[in-house]
């Protein structure tokens, strides 16, 4: 399905995004990294085991309690390479020969094995604008959407989500006007293939991480003060939150579950250090799984991250009204699954309808509300994969780029948890759930493609806080892990690892260079 600078120690010295260079190096280097990835990918995976007899293979292999190192030994008495360890969910990265997973899978000290399947950005298209622009009239602007579902109502009461820190585990974030007022984007390790490069380090060279940071916090240089009133500046959904970027992937889209899992495992861990105070995670990406939400490895990440305190948000996925459930991780009932509605070009909420390419629910999970998602206005990223590609007919007045997908959706929800969590910040995930679920405005459309209805923050300002909000769904169970992660087996320190991440030491040898990969790509079709 289709789907870039401070030394970084530990959490210290975290840089704002405006310190960041930008100049033409960019281009260069994404079209030398096309051509590396292309190599990559059709090279195979690491070579430093040789299985005559068989392929490696990347796959998550979630331990036994207790029974990490076990597991790691049975990875390498087959043949295999663990490649990193992801302690939240009891669990290594490996690549093992194809033909002996089944034994894998049987070993005493293993509770599963699944393949560190690719992670599709559920973007679904950038569409053309003619003419020139302006926001007070698009119906998808984000001022207007701002106004439809109710943002506004929290701005005029002065929560702007000040105070609350989301998280975005994406594509990375672009320094451009919207996102470079001091201390509006902080940078965590950069996970993708493109760290190694001081020039690419956590800048958004695909471009998806840049539309989605401006959606749920974007605020334009000059703001003084957040004004429902003004159409002329552009605003994300909570334009005083800050967005924690952590970057998974490259250029061209590419990632795999088990940076996606790296990264959500940091956010956890770091969730109130350096003063970030995250209580949002925007996961906008899914990828495909035959597993239950209990066994299933992203899902319980996600999951964790919810259990942590930390509001996750995930899109329902942009398989179409037709499909047969939500993508992974937004399976899992615990977290906030946000399907994509479409305005149908009009003010009325009351004439939204599921988007086209908005996933159905199976009848056991469904999303648990919808948020527009089509055509929605954000802040272009110039030079990027996206832009490169799409920008002749996806651009709006030079600056912006329309996108549709439920990435945008998701968005959208990410950044009214944020208001909901600067007026209220002792809510717990549950609550923050309760609240946004239970007072939406009812659309066209059935359950299993819009959850309860469309995204209603007016109703949500004074609606009373749930005491009852506990969820009780089944738990996913992955073991006992320790809590901590590590590329290559060490023993995981945020300082000297993320340290080490950024002058390029932890990525000699076996690195994350893609070279992983067992399967194709994101795709840029459902761009087009």
């Amino acid at each position: 399905m289709p789907q870039h600078g401070t030394l970084l120690g530990g959490c210290q010295g975290m840089a704002p995004v405006h310190g960041i260079s930008w100049d033409d190096r960019k281009r260069r280097t994404v079209t030398a990294m096309a051509g590396v990835t292309a190599v990559l990918l059709t090279a195979g995976t690491f070579a430093t085991t040789v299985h005559a007899a068989s392929p490696l293979e990347s796959m998550i292999v979630r331990a036994q309690p207790g029974q990490v190192a076990a597991a790691e030994q049975d990875v390498t008495a087959l043949g295999g390479q663990v490649t990193a360890q992801i302690g939240l969910i009891n669990a290594v990265v490996a690549d093992v020969p194809a033909d002996t997973i089944r034994e894998l899978s049987a070993s005493a000290g293993v509770a599963q094995v699944t393949s560190n399947a690719p992670v599709h950005l559920l973007g679904s298209s950038y569409s053309e604008t003619n003419g020139s622009y302006d926001a007070a009239t698009d119906v998808d602007s984000m001022f207007n959407v701002e106004q439809m579902d109710g943002a506004h109502t929290f701005w005029n009461a002065g929560y702007t989500g000040q105070g609350v820190g989301v998280a975005l585990v994406d594509s990375g974030v672009a320094p451009v006007n919207g996102l470079t007022t001091p201390g509006k984007v902080v940078y965590g390790p950069d996970l993708s293939s493109e760290a190694r490069y001081p020039a690419l380090r956590n800048l958004d060279t695909f471009g998806h991480g840049t539309h989605m940071a401006g959606i749920i916090a974007g605020l334009d240089n000059g703001v003084s003060s957040v004004s429902s009133s003004d159409s002329s500046d552009f605003m994300g959904m909570a334009p005083n939150a800050q967005i924690v970027s952590l970057k998974v992937a490259n250029a061209l889209g590419q990632t795999s579950v088990a940076r996606v899992l790296m990264a959500i495992d940091w956010v956890v861990k770091h969730q109130n250090s350096n003063g970030m105070n995250i209580g949002v995670l925007n996961l906008s990406y899914g990828t495909d799984t035959d597993n239950s939400y209990v066994l299933d490895p992203l899902a319980y990440a996600a999951e964790q991250a919810w259990l942590s305190g930390i509001v996750v948000v995930v899109a329902a996925g942009n398989e179409g009204n037709n499909s047969d459930g939500l993508e992974d991780p937004a399976i899992d009932p615990y977290v906030i699954a946000v399907g994509a509605a479409d305005t149908e070009n009009t003010m009325s909420v009351s004439n939204d309808q599921p988007a086209s390419f908005t996933s159905q629910g199976d009848g056991t999970r469904k999303p648990d509300l919808a948020a527009p998602g089509t055509h929605i206005v954000s802040l272009r990223d110039p030079d990027s994969f996206i832009d490169d590609t799409f920008g002749a007919t996806a651009t709006v007045d030079g600056r912006f780029f329309l996108g549709s997908g439920t990435s945008q959706a998701a968005a959208i929800v990410s950044g009214a948890a944020a208001l909901l969590l600067s007026q209220r910040p002792s809510l717990t995930p549950d609550q923050v759930k309760a609240l946004l679920v239970d007072n939406t405005t009812p659309i066209n459309g059935p359950q299993d493609l819009i959850g309860s209805g469309e995204l209603n923050l007016a109703a949500v300002l004074n609606a009373p806080t749930p005491n009852n909000a506990t969820q009780t769904w089944p738990t996913s169970n992955a073991g006992d892990g320790d809590g901590s992660m590590s590329p290559y087996g060490a023993s995981w320190s945020g300082a000297s690892w993320s340290g080490a991440s950024w002058s390029g030491s932890s990525w000699s040898g076996a690195s994350w260079s893609g070279s992983s990969w067992s399967g194709s790509s994101w795709s840029d079709a459902a761009w087009s």
